[in-house]
């Protein structure tokens, strides 16, 4: 497949890019920094900014999915300062793969994002209030604008990010009675998110990712 990969220089992002190539896909490594990357067969970097239509555009030309992965440094700033990339991003993308493809979306949110918030225990639901406030308000956005949409899309939630490889026993809860919070590696949700490409089965769902 050709896949772009927003978000794709850092943290699980940085590990789609990764998995994508070794399983033989031709990635668009798309990210403010991709003229950094190194150069690599099936590796296209480019760089430009997403929440920036023209930059998006030009971005989706030739794909046939679109993994959404992007991240914020995190700081004492968020516990104040709100936060709109996601949303902004989404709002961006959306209407452009509705008009010009490609139709497959998936997007890395996390759990406490939407209907998984009430998963969270009192303890975990203090923390999410207290410390990522702000940028799980727009994970919810963000994933109120994908559910809009018309699009062949997929919600990723995991649960605690690990950098570990790959374990390759994780459990994909689609059932909300069955979400809780737990860990899981970078490396899982990157193979779980390329085995969602291939499955139809995984358009409409919003699965929590946990060890």
């Amino acid at each position: 497949m050709n896949i772009l990969v927003i978000g794709a220089t850092r943290g699980t992002g940085k590990a789609v890019v990764t998995a994508a190539l070794a399983q033989g896909h031709r990635v668009r490594a798309f990210a403010r920094s991709a003229a950094d990357l190194a150069l690599s067969e099936g590796l296209e970097p480019w760089p430009g900014d997403a929440t920036n239509t023209a930059d998006l555009g030009r971005a989706l030309a030739g794909q046939d999915a679109v993994v959404m992965v992007l991240g914020i440094k995190e700081s004492l700033a968020m516990l104040w300062r709100p936060v709109t990339l996601f949303s902004e991003a989404t709002q961006a993308l959306v209407p452009l793969m509705e008009a010009q493809g490609p139709r497959r979306l998936i997007a890395v949110t996390g759990i406490g994002a939407g209907d998984s918030a009430a998963a969270l225990s009192g303890p975990e639901r203090l923390g999410h209030r207290v410390i990522f406030s702000q940028p799980y308000r727009d994970k919810t956005r963000q994933e109120e604008i994908i559910r809009a949409s018309t699009l062949d899309w997929t919600l990723i939630r995991p649960t605690i990010l690990t950098h570990n490889r790959a374990s390759h026993r994780y459990r994909v809860l689609t059932d909300p009675g069955d979400w809780r919070m737990g860990v899981i590696s970078r490396a899982d949700v990157a193979g779980y998110i390329l085995r969602a490409l291939g499955d139809d089965t995984t358009i409409g769902t919003a699965p929590v990712l946990a060890r």
